[in-house]
């Protein structure tokens, strides 16, 4: 996707996070609702754009990767980002033993790339340097605004939807003046969560392929990519991460497949399909 159709994206996605507030705080609150979710929209809409990267690596409890203690990731990535024309992005790292990796960051003169102690400790080389092209192929692609700001957004349909069902369980009504009261909730408290699952799988699997081949062209050919996903796969199905849901589709493969229900509704396109592209391009 181009860029201006990137920006397109973001501000759809920036005004149905403020719709979705606003309706939520009417059937909340009624009409002082509604104002204090305007106030809310306001603050999360700027927030999810000017600290995009904050929030991902924090969602994801990401810390500075060392370049004294990585000397050969940063010499690798800087190589990388010179073959892309772009800047070097930040690093960063996650305890967990998923091997896993995402990118975040509204330009590519403010972006990260995180990695997991995980992949660090299973993938060699060449398989590193797949990985790594792939997450700077969606900074260059101008896509990981859009993931993290989808990421908020799920985050903030989840969040309602307990809110709702919290004031349900304990009989909490806004009177039938303000808006009917609080059985208007109920389509909140089924269809919340599947909501934040359906606006991660809107705008993840067609990025991931795009970044895979993009990455591909990064790193000057697709093997360490192809040989990483394959790797990547069999692990997250071992092991899930402890992450927040709503920011699992800024991985590169889904750190919660371990996870069988999630697989129903997952955030990104099978290994299998993602491969057979890859090696399509050789």
């Amino acid at each position: 996707m181009n860029s201006l159709g990137n920006q397109i994206k973001t501000l759809l996605l920036m005004s149905g996070l403020t719709i979705l507030l606003v309706l939520a705080g009417r059937t909340l609150g009624g009409q002082g609702g509604i104002i204090i979710a305007l106030i809310v929209s306001l603050v999360m809409n700027g927030g999810s754009y000017w600290f995009s990267d904050k929030i991902a690596l924090s969602m994801t409890g990401a810390k500075p990767l060392s370049k004294q203690s990585n000397v050969e990731i940063y010499d690798m990535v800087e190589r990388l980002t010179s073959n892309a024309k772009m800047p070097m992005p930040r690093l960063y790292i996650t305890p967990s033993i998923q091997p896993n990796a995402f990118a975040t960051g509204r330009n590519p003169k403010h972006s990260a790339v995180a990695v997991t102690q995980g992949l660090l400790d299973i993938l060699n080389y060449e398989e590193l340097e797949g990985v790594i092209a792939h997450e700077l192929a969606h900074i260059k692609n101008r896509d990981v605004l859009i993931s993290t700001i989808a990421a908020v957004m799920a985050g903030v349909i989840t969040t309602i939807a307990d809110w709702a069902q919290w004031a349900l369980m304990f009989g909490w009504d806004n009177s039938e003046e303000e808006g009917g009261g609080i059985l208007t909730s109920l389509p909140m408290i089924i269809l919340g969560p599947i909501s934040a699952i359906l606006v991660q799988m809107a705008v993840s699997r067609s990025r991931e392929y795009l970044a895979d081949s993009t990455g591909a062209k990064i790193a000057g050919n697709g093997r360490g990519l192809v040989d990483a996903l394959l790797k990547l796969e069999v692990y997250s199905r071992r092991v899930s991460m402890d992450v927040n849901p709503a920011a699992s589709h800024l991985f590169i493969v889904n750190p919660l497949s371990a996870k069988r229900l999630m697989n129903l509704f997952s955030t990104h396109p099978s290994i299998e399909d993602r491969v057979r592209r890859l090696q399509s391009l050789n």
